[in-house]
């Protein structure tokens, strides 16, 4: 049988030197759960990812974004390296955004907060979104970042543009 990656996007929508984090605290069988990450999911049908994009930030900001920007693609492998046929391989668009319309509503997969920009490395956050958000703020172009963790959600291997980092 054949295996999928999954495909999402994620999006840091920027104000006043903030960006908007989701708080992921509602969910209970819940990867992200208590940890801070930015807003979005997963490609529906025949989305292209700005489809994706636009969508999943209406549906869980109320916002509705007027221009955005594509930064990388992140390609996330987490679970055991002995059976990869249980490995969730996903394939993330990552974006910023700065011009949006529209008032914050309730989202039903955690709370919504502005966060300084440099006060964002103090959250609870993914290792590996450190070195993204390393990326977002010392790159205008656009980069390829691949992040294994093991099943234990360590981090044991970061890529940038076809080269092992350390981090």
């Amino acid at each position: 049988m054949p295996l999928f990656p999954e495909l999402t996007t994620l999006c840091y929508i920027e104000k006043d030197n903030k960006y908007l984090m989701l708080h992921r605290i509602k969910k209970q069988n819940d990867i992200n759960k208590d940890k801070y990450i930015g807003v979005g999911g997963h490609f529906e049908y025949g989305e292209s990812p700005d489809d994706c994009l636009k969508r999943e930030v209406l549906e869980e900001t109320g916002l509705s974004l007027l221009s955005y920007t594509p930064r990388g693609i992140v390609t996330f492998i987490y679970g055991n390296a002995e059976a990869p046929e249980e490995r969730i391989v996903e394939y993330m668009h990552l974006y910023t955004a700065s011009e949006f319309s529209g008032e914050l509503t309730y989202c039903d997969e955690g709370e919504l907060v502005w966060i300084d920009k440099d006060k964002v490395f103090d959250l609870p956050i993914w290792e590996g979104d450190k070195i993204f958000f390393r990326l977002l703020n010392e790159r205008n172009d656009y980069f390829s970042l691949k992040l294994i963790y093991s099943e234990t959600s360590e981090l044991i291997s970061a890529i940038i543009d076809g080269k092992p980092v350390s981090y």
